[in-house]
């Protein structure tokens, strides 16, 4: 229930480019939700609409920043917490992460945004596969599906991670900012989708004082200083 209020304190922070989200410890990015409590708290159509609301609105909040986020992976990305991983621009993990969806293990119904989110990653097949199967699958599995972007060793995840991040911090922000918008809307329905909002981004760039700065500087053969405006 905190993500919305973490997200907008990261979206409204001039001096945060690059969003990097992992999970506590070694052990697991989310491991999902505990299911020893499905009874006490997920047993009533009251209580699982109140926690599916609670868990579209952190997903919502993750999809709605405008910075870059990225999802980096140790051990268990499984339920809920691979809903979590979704909700990234990029997927990093350590070559001992394990997901899954165990939904048909459970008996669980998964609704039809949180499918549509997989199927957009790893296409209908995979996300078929997943589902139907409940299986946990590798980091070298996922990385084959397009679940993930990368998959390195386990020490050499927090230095990609960080490289990567730093990569995209210097580089517009007003540039990256309108190339995630367009690739996310390009994955809604075409009625949803906010095309003249995407246009506008892109003049936001041709107008700004970080494009003269980055004409500017290739011309002096030095690195671009750009401030996001």
């Amino acid at each position: 229930q905190a993500v919305p209020r973490i997200i907008d304190d990261f979206a409204s922070a001039d001096d945060v480019r690059v969003v990097v989200m992992t999970g506590a410890g070694d052990k697991a990015f989310v491991s999902g939700a505990d299911i020893s409590e499905f009874e006490e708290l997920r047993s009533t159509t009251e209580q699982i609409e109140f926690y599916d609301a609670a868990t579209s609105a952190s997903s919502a909040a993750l999809r709605s920043l405008e910075k870059p986020l990225i999802a980096m992976i140790r051990g268990f990305c499984v339920g809920g917490g691979m809903a979590i991983a979704l909700a990234a621009d990029m997927r990093i993990s350590a070559d001992d992460g394990q997901f899954g969806v165990p939904a048909a293990k459970l008996g669980l119904g998964y609704g039809y945004g949180g499918i549509k989110e997989l199927m957009n990653l790893v296409g209908p097949s995979y996300a078929k596969e997943i589902f139907f199967t409940g299986q946990r699958f590798s980091a070298v599995e996922a990385e084959k599906m397009g679940l993930v972007n990368r998959v390195v060793p386990v020490d050499e995840l927090e230095p990609t991670v960080t490289k990567y991040a730093r990569t995209i911090a210097d580089n517009a922000p007003l540039t990256v900012k309108a190339a995630k918008a367009a690739v996310n809307e390009g994955t809604k329905n075409p009625e949803e989708r906010d095309l003249d909002g995407v246009a506008e981004m892109v003049e936001a760039c041709f107008k700004s004082e970080d494009y003269k700065e980055g004409r500017r500087a290739f011309m002096e053969k030095r690195k671009p200083r750009f401030q996001g405006r």
